[in-house]
């Protein structure tokens, strides 16, 4: 009997043991598992700072390569600028010879004779009437002039000496021939408008032919530099120069 007894409290006992080790492991098991939910929300902002970081990252490599193309486009712009500006300035100043539609003016002395007591010089070529051809020609646009192979620049001279015409510096004599480069009809009109230079000149028996031209050439002034005093003033320096219309001490009224 008492070993009966026996027997089941020790089985009551076994069972205890044995539901008390089940909880045991059914509560590690769920404090884990708890802890690893809380770890894996926990790590959830720090990923997406890793994510934000790595899109921040690649963002920023954009832009630096956005940054490089972009100078290097602008860098290449201001270059072909620089080069137009060049190209411009070296045209504007008969540096480089030209081509282009235009006219040939040839302008020759009168062949006329003169009558008793008139002037002989009436009836031949002077600066101031080559002067007035060309004054007439830029005044209609004339993009380049040439007088008897001689460009034209804004330092140019066209002056008497003796029989002949002297333009940078080089002595020619009639006939003159004047190319200009331009929009034909224009040139032309300006030329032969009543009253102009060319009606001027038939008064007196000088005698203009002017040849209108798909192409004609302008040769580049080969002359030597007019600059012997005037220096280019340095960008951003201060000097003893007086500018234009100030007077040293003070300005004009």
């Amino acid at each position: 009997m008492l070993n009966k007894i026996g027997d089941v409290i020790n089985s009551e006992n076994q069972n205890r043991i044995g539901l008390a080790f089940v909880s045991m492991v059914l509560g590690l098991l769920l404090t884990l598992q708890f802890r690893a939910t809380l770890v894996q929300k926990e790590s959830l902002p720090f990923q997406r700072i890793e994510e934000l970081s790595a899109r921040l990252i690649d963002t920023e490599k954009e832009r630096d390569t956005l940054r490089a193309a972009l100078r290097e486009v602008t860098e290449r712009q201001e270059k072909e600028s620089r080069v137009a500006n060049l190209s411009d300035l070296e045209m504007t100043a008969g540096l480089v010879g030209l081509t282009g539609p235009g006219l040939v003016i040839t302008i020759d002395d009168s062949r006329k004779t003169a009558k008793a007591g008139e002037n002989m010089n009436l009836y031949v070529i002077h600066d101031e009437d080559i002067l007035r051809v060309v004054n007439e020609l830029r005044a209609a646009g004339a993009e380049a002039i040439s007088l008897n192979g001689q460009r034209l620049t804004a330092t140019s001279e066209i002056r008497c000496a003796g029989p002949t015409l002297s333009v940078n510096n080089v002595r020619s004599a009639a006939p003159f021939e004047i190319i200009a480069i331009g929009e034909v009809t224009t040139l032309e009109n300006a030329l032969k408008m009543r009253g102009g230079v060319v009606d001027t000149l038939k008064v007196w028996g000088i005698q203009t032919a002017i040849s209108p031209r798909t192409s004609v050439e302008v040769p580049p002034f080969n002359g030597p530099s007019p600059f012997r005093h005037a220096k280019p003033i340095a960008r951003g320096g201060a000097g003893e120069s007086v500018k234009s219309g100030n007077a040293a001490g003070g300005s004009a009224q």
